[in-house]
């Protein structure tokens, strides 16, 4: 169909206002033969700015880079990503999603997607920030407003693939502050494994082969040796293990990567998972309330003495003086990372970019190590030979005369 461009104003508008007050538009079909309308505003503004919209889409159509206006509505574009998209994904990243989405909606109040722009963005950012936080007087912090604009941005993207936006407005992520990560110190492992592990008291089940400190042995030495997640040590099959080789295969549908891997097992981690040997076919299942396991956790540490101190500016509690689980992993990273390449501790984290592992490693190492080498000017430098000679040729004090 041959390509049209117009700028005009409706006659019921000019009847209904006057000339000078009616609306000018710029009208054309695009590549598909659709007609389509757009209006600059009245009077001589409205017009100029109708022509140039005019040259602009007439260029767009030449060139065969034109997108027409899209009038998705937001919430019938979330419908079909939460269909198409989100129901692909485990439970949990789909409630990330939806709790980002539900934050963009109640600060923005966006109804088109085509109305989503970076200034919108910036806009939600500034607003979400001063959102109150998880713990008591603190502010939402810099990590959650980015989980919420990485999920945003995920689904802008998809809605320029659909057609559903012209272009992907740039969204600038809010800086975090650098702090070292919290993991097991080799003191605190030893202190988590000899003592604090004898006073745990779960799991007991009846007709249970070890006992709830063997349990609990075997599930931290596992975590401090592989970098597992917790998720996925509590997934481990007994068919996956192979004692004889040494190896354990993670399954796609228990690691986050989604793909089958075989890990080298050390064998001390064989070792306390074979007193875990019997009919129970995930030899690290918790059989109780999964929210229990971290209270036990925290539990027995306390018990052991590990206070942590936390440097956060919010009100303490309890959970901010003790190991998480995942400070195994980090601890796993912390240990590898002086000495192996990067690429083979990617791979021991199972991270698909490097840029992750990177947050991994213990940056108080290696600033001990930067300050280490640090060259010392030579006037800041003792020479041991001169001072041995200074000292040397200073005069003995006598004694006092009695």
């Amino acid at each position: 169909m041959h390509k049209r461009v117009w700028i005009f104003q409706y006659k019921k508008e000019v009847a209904a206002k006057g000339e000078a007050d009616a609306s000018w538009y710029v009208g054309w079909y695009d590549g598909q033969g659709k007609r389509h309308a757009e209006s600059c505003g009245p009077g001589s503004r409205g017009k100029n700015l109708a022509e140039k919209r005019l040259r602009r889409i007439q260029s767009e159509l030449d060139m065969g880079s034109h997108h027409p206006p899209s009038k998705m509505l937001w919430a019938d574009f979330r419908k079909q990503y939460e269909e198409q998209v989100l129901s692909r994904l485990e439970i949990g990243s789909q409630g990330t999603f939806r709790t980002a989405f539900d934050a963009f909606e109640r600060h923005t109040k966006v109804l088109r997607v085509e109305a989503i722009n970076t200034q919108m963005i910036d806009a939600f950012v500034a607003s979400r920030r001063k959102d109150a936080g998880k713990k008591k007087k603190c502010l939402l912090s810099p990590a959650t407003v980015n989980k919420d604009l990485r999920m945003i941005k995920a689904a802008l993207k998809r809605a320029v693939e659909w057609g559903y936006l012209p272009t992907m407005p740039k969204i600038r992520m809010v800086r975090e502050p650098v702090k070292i990560p919290r993991f097991v110190t080799a003191e605190h492992f030893e202190l988590i494994y000899s003592k604090a592990c004898d006073l745990a008291k779960v799991p007991d089940q009846k007709g249970q082969k070890y006992t709830a400190a063997q349990w609990w042995r075997a599930l931290v030495v596992t975590a401090y040796m592989t970098g597992l997640r917790i998720k996925e040590l509590m997934a481990i099959r007994r068919e996956d293990l192979d004692f004889e080789k040494g190896t354990l295969i993670t399954r796609a549908s228990d690691n986050k990567g989604k793909r089958d891997e075989i890990l080298r097992l050390h064998p001390v981690v064989i070792e306390h998972l074979r007193q875990l040997e019997g009919t129970d076919r995930f030899p690290l299942r918790w059989p109780h309330d999964p929210r229990y396991l971290w209270v036990e956790f925290g539990r027995i540490q306390r018990e052991a003495g590990i206070h942590l101190t936390c440097s956060g500016e919010h009100e303490h509690t309890k959970a901010c003086h003790i190991y998480g689980f995942h400070d195994f992993r980090r601890a796993f990273a912390t240990v590898n990372a002086p000495r192996l390449k990067p690429e083979t501790l990617q791979k021991l984290m199972r991270h698909r970019s490097y840029i992750t592992t990177l947050g991994y490693i213990n940056l108080a190492s290696q600033l001990d190590d930067a300050i280490t080498s640090m060259p010392v000017p030579k006037v800041l430098q003792k020479d041991d030979a001169k001072d041995g000679d200074v000292a040397s040729e200073q005069p003995k004090k006598e004694p006092d005369d009695q």
